[in-house]
């Protein structure tokens, strides 16, 4: 009687440990208010900060200081099609096709240290946000560029993946496979990724979520101003997601966000495209 009780019992058993399991992997991926952050990045609180000792990549030293380096990303020409291929983007996105030309774009998100010229090491890495779109294209003025088109920001994010070669715009800026948060920057201030952020993350510090050309954070941190579209001039329109994004569906590559192009939203930021030297 024993043998049998205890052996109806190991379903009820084997079904607690999966839940247990189950609630690990959880808060893991939920941080219970800590970030997910690349090597040589450790988590304080939501952030990511850069690990007394060291520089870890993608960033660089330079000037005795940890920084994100100013690389720029050859964008190659081509040729994709974005739409409801995908079941996510269902109703919310209208199949096209979209052809560009080829262009530079920066590596990194602007951050503070760029903008602002903000003194303190950690703060000055953090993804500058809260620009509007014109003082987003006069940063990228004064650096000899301007903002990404709708279209070029999409073939950035998609460049070299397999979708691409396929003449697909891609799902995700790091392939097909899911969301995850050591992939981005996103859900930091109300879950799923951590709790309590009140601003964007260090730039960089999620490489796992680095496009095949190595472009950083295309996906969450901070959204980016794209130019206007002529057909619309007084809509504003970012891409990528941002740190506050709830939604894994927000971070796809087809994914956009409407705004007061005038506007100081704290989701957004920039990273500035260059034509061809």
């Amino acid at each position: 009687m024993w043998r049998r009780r205890a052996t109806a019992a190991l379903p009820w058993l084997f079904a607690a440990g999966v839940l247990a399991i189950a609630g690990a992997v959880v808060m893991k991926t939920r941080g219970a208010g800590g970030a997910e952050c690349g090597a040589g990045f450790v988590a304080q609180g939501a952030h990511c900060v850069v690990a007394a000792s060291g520089c870890p990549a993608p960033l660089a030293s330079s000037n005795d200081r940890c920084d994100a380096p100013s690389v720029r990303v050859s964008i190659p020409a081509q040729t994709l099609r974005i739409g409801p291929s995908d079941w996510e983007a269902e109703g919310l996105v209208a199949p096209r096709t979209i052809t560009v030309g080829a262009f530079f774009l920066d590596a990194f998100e602007a951050t503070r240290g760029a903008v602002s010229h903000v003194a303190d090491p950690d703060e000055a890495r953090i993804a500058a946000s809260a620009l509007s779109r014109d003082e987003a294209a006069a940063f990228c003025a004064s650096r000899g560029g301007r903002l990404p088109t709708d279209d070029e920001w999409i073939a950035a994010a998609s460049a070299g993946s397999v979708s691409a070669s396929h003449g697909l715009a891609a799902r995700y800026p790091w392939g097909e496979t899911g969301a995850v948060c050591r992939r981005a920057a996103w859900g930091l201030e109300r879950g799923p990724c951590g709790t309590g952020a009140q601003s964007p993350d260090t730039v960089g510090a999620h490489p796992d979520g680095d496009t095949v050309l190595r472009l950083h954070d295309m996906a969450g941190n901070v959204a980016e101003w794209v130019a206007p579209d002529a057909a619309r001039p007084q809509v504003g329109v970012a891409r990528g997601g941002a740190w506050q994004t709830t939604l894994a569906a927000d971070l796809r590559v087809w994914a956009s966000m409407e705004l007061d192009p005038h506007g100081h939203d704290p989701r957004v930021g920039v990273r500035c495209a260059y034509d061809p030297p």
